[in-house]
């Protein structure tokens, strides 16, 4: 059986690979479920000092595959995207994302929990949530106000337009940004600097600069789930997602 994400382990770093190329890296729930696993399995693991997650040349992840998406609905805390968002938000190893090519959607919100962003100047992201009749995930609505400041935060959650690596540089969730050619040995080469360092103070200094906003996000990330969970059925979501799959601009204004 073909798996959409490749685990491989050397020298004190898990590697988290996005490997579905055809479909852009677009997320199944049997891909939430396996990286929700990872993660969860790198926490009790002393090999394990440092986690890295990478895509594709064009494609660090499209998002959410949006069949699979409404053939499995994520509709309580106990679904995999959700099991995944927990996992990630809580780690207490230091996560470094090499990204290049479209980060959609989650493929975004998830880069704001790492704790070292590389971006290859092609990398393309957007968050858009609200073209699709749905709210932001992943704490995102905390977190990038927080970040980025609100209003630049507003213009990317609210209108979900797409924006490239140096603005997200600015915004101050990608640290730099690199030929495509430079990124992953890069990348790679900063998860082997965390993991050649004592690991209790990667793990305590992280814990301290976080510690502040763990409740919040905790909090942000339930209130996100009922939103989303409920909006998910409304009439926006259904007209969005049809007009999607049928290649049409969607019509709104129908609905007050």
């Amino acid at each position: 059986m073909q798996m959409d994400i490749q685990l491989s382990k050397a020298d004190g770093v898990l590697t988290i690979h996005f490997d579905r190329e055809d479909k852009k890296n677009a997320i199944t729930a049997a891909m939430y479920q396996q990286l929700a696993d990872a993660l969860k399995e790198a926490e009790s693991d002393s090999a394990v000092r440092a986690i890295l997650f990478t895509g594709k040349p064009k494609a660090f992840s499209a998002g959410n595959d949006l069949e699979d998406f409404l053939k499995n609905p994520p509709k309580t805390q106990d679904a995999p995207v959700f099991q995944f968002l927990w996992q990630i938000s809580h780690a207490s190893k230091p996560i470094v994302a090499a990204v290049s090519g479209v980060a959609v959607g989650i493929g975004t919100t998830l880069l704001l929990h790492c704790d070292l962003v590389y971006a290859a100047d092609n990398a393309k992201f957007s968050m858009p949530f609200t073209q699709l009749g749905l709210c932001p995930e992943a704490a995102s609505s905390l977190l990038l106000p927080h970040i980025a400041g609100y209003q630049r935060a507003a213009e990317k959650l609210l209108l979900g337009e797409a924006f490239g690596a140096d603005e997200a540089c600015q915004m101050g969730f990608v640290n730099r940004v690199m030929a495509q050619e430079e990124l992953l040995p890069y990348a790679q080469q900063q998860a082997a600097k965390l993991a050649a360092l004592p690991a209790a103070s990667i793990r305590v200094t992280k814990q301290l600069m976080k510690k502040n906003r763990v409740t919040a996000t905790e909090q942000q990330m339930v209130a996100e789930i009922e939103h989303f969970s409920r909006m998910l059925t409304a009439p926006e979501a259904k007209e969005a997602f049809t007009a999607f799959f049928e290649k049409r601009k969607p019509d709104f204004k129908q609905f007050a």
